[in-house]
């Protein structure tokens, strides 16, 4: 969500217009994030009215990847999972083109991001999760995660040598346990589908007071793709479910996510026992890819990358002190 590619008023407006969404009155690039460009977009329709939408400008995925992402979120949507739904040309193309690079339009959710969740937004986010990961066993496209383990093996190497001892000692290790946990037959045997792959505190956005604060979506899936089901929840729970100073488990915060999460799809057994091992594959993932966009940095406005030292506790923290099932 950083802003790489700086387009112009015209060009966005001269998209709008093809969708035949209406005139576009105003153009914001969006900080934070950093993977693809966004900008909000303020558009009179025809009946006068105003809508917000958000203009994604892909900086890394492909022509060919993109489509699993799109379609995702149409069938969520569709399925009555709260997500930001792709606008079609009048020919049904999802994906467009500006500045010679793919793009996409999509719904603007209103509310905003829960930074300090309590109990209730971790239960509306498990709930929710769990019904979206209820609603891909009918998706048809299959598109691995592309920050998975084969992607944390060709990381390591790249940031091993910005690491000190003791942190390399810890990445070593903790990789190879993941490797050996992949290829047990108990982990590929586990429920897999299409996964957000992302769901942090700020890719969910709530509306109305603290207390009374509903859901209204979730978003950025361009970190999507299959994987399994509990990899998708620890993810959550790594983010929602933590002392953010310490990276330790939150116990009444997962409990209430987990609750919630299994009143609409039950965990396994297998799920269960296995949870513990998907919490540090989780703190790895974003371990790894924090080390990579710290050290090896992509010039962009707005763009302010993450401090891996955070992901390195939640990753310790995991080690030394197991979630029990």
């Amino acid at each position: 969500m950083a802003v790489y590619t700086e387009i112009a008023p015209a060009e966005a407006a001269a998209l709008f217009a093809a969708l035949r969404l209406g005139e576009l009155t105003e153009l914001a690039g969006i900080a934070g994030g950093i993977e693809n460009t966004n900008y909000f977009a303020d558009v009179r329709q025809a009946d006068g009215s105003m809508r917000r939408w958000v203009l994604t400008i892909f900086e890394r995925l492909t022509p060919e990847q993109l489509p699993f992402y799109l379609q995702l979120m149409q069938h969520l949507a569709a399925h009555g999972v709260p997500v930001p739904a792709p606008q079609a040309a009048p020919g049904g193309a999802l994906l467009h083109t500006l500045r010679g690079k793919p793009a996409a339009v999509v719904d603007y959710l209103e509310g905003a991001s829960e930074m300090h969740p309590g109990e209730a937004h971790c239960a509306a986010v498990g709930a929710m999760l769990a019904r979206a990961h209820l609603a891909v066993r009918d998706f048809p496209l299959v598109q691995p995660n592309l920050r998975a383990l084969p992607w944390w093996n060709e990381t390591a190497p790249v940031v091993l040598p910005h690491l000190d001892g003791e942190q390399a000692a810890l990445l070593r290790d903790e990789l190879a346990h993941q490797n050996a946990l992949a290829a047990s037959a108990e982990w590929q045997a586990l429920p897999r589908g299409a996964c957000h792959c992302d769901l942090f505190r700020n890719n969910v956005m709530f509306n109305g007071p603290r207390e009374e604060a509903r859901l209204t979506g979730f978003f950025d899936y361009y970190f999507a793709g299959v994987d399994t089901l509990l990899f998708d929840l620890a993810v959550a729970l790594n983010d929602w479910a933590i002392d953010w100073e310490t990276g330790a488990h939150h116990e009444a915060r997962a409990s209430a996510m987990l609750r919630a999460y299994q009143s609409v799809r039950p965990l396994s057994d297998a799920e269960r026992r296995l949870l513990p091992e998907a919490l540090r594959a989780g703190a790895l993932r974003f371990w790894l890819s924090r080390l990579w966009d710290w050290h090896l940095p992509r010039s962009a406005h707005l763009l302010t990358p993450h401090d891996p030292a955070h992901f390195e506790r939640v990753l310790r923290q995991r080690r030394a002190a197991p979630l029990a099932p």
